[in-house]
């Protein structure tokens, strides 16, 4: 390393550091990733029986859309110290706090997305004998599909976005390189890390747009045909045509 390099003059921008620094950045990055991931698909998998409940007793929905709500009111760093006398410190504390938070979007999105199932449809699904667990996988969860899968996007991007602040228990991913350079005044290293949460939520935003779309092709068939249609010239008649 130079010492007239830009490590040395402490730049923002600095090619330097992700040559020396590169195995770190990928593996803060593969954590943070993992992290995130983790954490949103066992929320999903735990919102889905939540959102059922609440589908299906109409006394349950209060309370758990209620018990969500709440649960994303707790700040991140009181959340994280309530969980450390039940994980200790690993990377269990931010999975299970993320898990919690998503909880919130999650829900919601799954109860509107199957409440808004036409009645029709759910009446001949039953008329041609599907029973309720053939009901639910394949027309309920499939027509709901574009409304869950936004709120899995939300989600996604809230956790990257959360992941960081996982750094205070040493497991935050690309937030562990922020905060130390936050503390060092590492300009690189801060700016490197940052950049790199900011790419991480938009590819993991793009991504889920792209399975979205892949599972619902029937969506896009009904937005283009909903596409108005070029207006008709109207054709141009000779004045006195009529008459001859």
């Amino acid at each position: 390393m130079s010492a007239n390099g830009c490590l040395a003059a402490n730049d923002w921008i600095c090619g330097e550091y992700l040559r020396t620094r590169g195995q770190e950045l990928v593996d803060a990055t593969a954590q943070h990733v993992l992290i995130s991931t983790s954490a949103v698909g066992i929320a999903v998998l735990v919102a889905l029986p939540l959102a059922l409940l609440a589908r299906g007793r109409k006394s349950a929905a209060g309370p758990v859309l209620g018990l969500t709500t709440v649960l994303y009111t707790v700040p991140t760093l009181a959340m994280y110290a309530l969980l450390l006398p039940v994980f200790g410190i690993s990377a269990a504390v931010v999975v299970c706090g993320l898990v919690l938070y998503s909880l919130t979007v999650l829900v919601r999105n799954m109860l509107t997305g199957l409440e808004s199932v036409p009645a029709d449809v759910r009446e001949a699904a039953r008329g041609m004998g599907y029973g309720p667990g053939r009901l639910l996988l394949t027309v309920e969860l499939p027509l709901a599909l574009p409304t869950v899968m936004a709120g899995v996007r939300i989600a996604m991007v809230s956790a990257i976005s959360l992941t960081t602040v996982g750094a205070i228990v040493g497991h935050g991913g690309l937030g562990n390189l922020i905060y130390s350079g936050m503390n060092s005044y590492f300009k690189a290293e801060v700016l490197t890390a940052s950049v790199l949460c900011v790419v991480l939520a938009v590819v993991a935003d793009v991504l889920l747009l792209g399975v979205q779309r892949l599972l619902t092709p029937w969506a896009r068939a009904r937005a283009a045909g909903r596409r108005p249609q070029a207006a008709r010239t109207p054709e141009k008649r000779t004045p006195g045509a009529a008459w001859t």
